[in-house]
């Protein structure tokens, strides 16, 4: 099995402050831990969920890394994102009741398990959840909008500094380094996410350490000029 259950709780949950409102009363975190059924360990390469499973949880990443994926009509797999610790899980299959993509963890990982039935009747007890929960979901719909927006504006290089900076400001978000990080995810997995193909990712790589924007030993990539890569963000929006 590529999961194990053990118990959890928020009060000593060192991203809580990425995936619960601020400015929770003791009481109110209390009925939260309650909420939590479970924590679920993930192995490397294991599914947290698969496309047409039912659905009755949402889960918050306590750490760890993943990627959802879907299936396209003609079997082609294409990765949609890479949530990370403090960022939630299962919205997806809210609408059907099922869920419409895979979860799989890109290096052992944990969640909170999130029942919808006990979150929602929650929610409506503790004001400032019930308006978290939707700030969730919105930033969801937009980061799928801008990534839309990316994928139909940007070339290659516009595409991979846009996704390098987003990755080491959510990173930062949770104390890590702004100019250093570890890619969890392979190249190809990367290419798939941003519509390119491999050989285009690792060409693009390349070229940025030729200009010396970036330095990267396997997955180990360090930022050497976050200018640089804003600047050719940049200017895909000012075309």
């Amino acid at each position: 099995m590529g999961t194990q259950t053990i118990k959890a709780t928020c009060v000593n949950c060192n991203v809580r402050q990425l995936c619960l409102p601020v400015g929770l009363s003791s009481l109110e975190l209390e009925e939260i831990d309650s909420l939590i059924t479970a924590r679920r360990r993930i192995k490397h390469n294991a599914a947290l969920f698969q496309k047409g499973e039912r659905f009755s949880s949402l889960y918050a990443i306590r750490n760890g890394f993943f990627k959802t994926c879907v299936t396209s009509a003609d079997g082609l797999g294409r990765v949609t994102g890479f949530p990370m610790a403090g960022e939630m899980l299962g919205f997806d299959g809210i609408v059907n009741d099922r869920h419409i993509c895979d979860a799989v963890a890109l290096e052992d990982a944990e969640v909170c398990v999130l029942p919808l039935d006990l979150l929602e009747k929650l929610s409506l007890k503790v004001n400032p959840l019930h308006r978290h929960i939707h700030i969730i979901m919105s930033r969801e719909i937009v980061r799928e909008h801008d990534v839309m927006l990316m994928l139909g504006g940007m070339r290659s290089e516009e595409r991979l500094a846009a996704f390098l900076l987003n990755l080491v400001d959510r990173l930062h978000a949770r104390g890590y380094s702004r100019s250093e990080l570890i890619l969890r995810m392979t190249r190809k997995e990367i290419g798939s996410y941003l519509g390119l193909k491999l050989e285009t990712v690792s060409r693009t790589f390349s070229r940025f350490m030729v200009e010396r924007i970036v330095e990267v030993k396997h997955r180990h990539i360090q930022i050497l000029d976050a200018d640089a890569l804003r600047q050719i963000v940049d200017q895909s929006s000012s075309l």
